[in-house]
């Protein structure tokens, strides 16, 4: 390509949109080394702090999200919105992209949108096997619909959707070979079974407090621990622990070296974000999910269930578990021709080297856009 491209990736909020979104930049990146891309992300969202990490410029827009509940909060955000989507405007006249790319999060809605508006080609990357309604509207002005799931044509135009998966962190392609690093790395016993706790890169309140109620169980069962909490619930959970003397706990705010944890895993409590989906299924994890309740249209419910269908994992609703979510795992953890048939069955479902499909195709859309200027 004699001339560099420039493309904006949009989104962000929580892990599950902002690793994918690097994964993807990366993707372009090693197509194109010259490549120029722009995050645009959320002021005061997880993305500001992990995208410079990852080598990329980020700029934020002054946007939140929608208060479900009647709430003041929802008069503010008329006015961040309008702010956000002239800023966004500004962001487009400045950097002048080939393309643009909403991985989800409330500042890929306002960006997407403008982009539009000035015929910028689009490319949304829908990670849920439900998608939300600003997905579902973006999806009349954008070029390409990259998807995670089939049966999709629900939702969108039929002949914008490509398969491809979703991108997930390029460590994670080739875990096998790495359980012994793993058990050093987190000063595991090779002799006990892990048991990963991961409630998203916020951390999950109601697996937290799970695991505070039955640390006597869950230390009296013989296996190991490796929790990460989320950094607000942190220090609860040390303090809350510390008196129960468990040298198999491993209690942590955020694991950086997820291909290590994954790979030392025998099972794992997990939230049922899109993003973590397709991790489990490329790790082949024997897996119980909690979906979270607070998420727009119950789509990690949906998420779930497209595995727990199949027998690729175990569900346990949020409502119920206080009573069941431990007792479901050491089950699990203990059966291992029902972790054998889940690890089995989730394989099934992974899509490998999503990042670059999808930039692929963005590349493909660009190329048709300049076809019919």
């Amino acid at each position: 390509m004699a001339n560099s491209h420039k493309i904006i990736i949009s989104g962000g909020g929580t892990g599950g949109h902002i690793f994918p979104a690097i994964s993807i930049a990366n993707a372009l990146r090693q197509i194109e080394p010259g490549i120029e891309i722009l995050f645009v992300g959320a002021l005061g969202r997880m993305e500001m702090e992990k995208v410079p990490q990852a080598g990329y410029q980020i700029t934020g827009l002054p946007i939140s999200g929608f208060q479900r509940k009647l709430s003041f909060r929802n008069i503010a955000l008329i006015f961040k919105l309008i702010r956000s989507l002239l800023l966004a405007s500004a962001i487009i006249r400045k950097f002048r992209p080939d393309a643009a790319v909403g991985v989800g999060g409330y500042a890929s809605a306002a960006l997407l949108y403008m982009a539009s508006r000035k015929k910028i080609p689009c490319l949304i990357q829908e990670q849920n096997s439900y998608p939300g309604i600003t997905n579902r509207l973006l999806s009349k002005k954008a070029s390409r619909i990259c998807v995670a799931y089939d049966g999709m044509n629900k939702y969108f135009p039929a002949e914008k959707i490509i398969l491809t998966g979703n991108p997930v962190r390029q460590d994670l392609e080739n875990i096998e070979n790495k359980r012994v690093e793993a058990l050093g790395y987190f000063n595991l016993n090779p002799d006990k079974k892990t048991l990963l706790i991961i409630g998203g890169s916020l951390g999950a309140k109601t697996i937290n407090r799970c695991i505070i109620n039955n640390i006597g169980k869950l230390n009296d069962s013989g296996i190991q621990v490796l929790w990460q909490t989320g950094k607000i619930y942190f220090d609860s959970a040390k303090n809350e622990t510390s008196g129960h003397n468990m040298d198999s706990l491993k209690v942590h705010d955020f694991i950086n070296r997820m291909d290590l944890a994954y790979s030392v895993a025998d099972v794992i409590i997990s939230r049922a974000g899109a993003g973590t989906i397709s991790e489990l299924c490329l790790v082949r994890k024997a897996s119980v999910l909690v979906p979270s309740p607070n998420v727009a249209e119950d789509h990690q419910t949906k998420n779930a269930l497209a595995l727990v269908n199949i027998k690729a994992a175990l569900l346990v609703r949020d409502s119920e578990a206080a009573d069941k979510l431990i007792d479901v795992a050491l089950g699990l953890i203990s059966d291992e021709k029902l972790m054998n048939e889940l690890s089995e069955n989730i394989s099934k479902m992974a899509l490998r080297d999503s990042a670059n499909r999808i930039a692929k195709e963005l590349f493909r859309i660009i190329d048709e856009n300049k076809q019919n200027q």
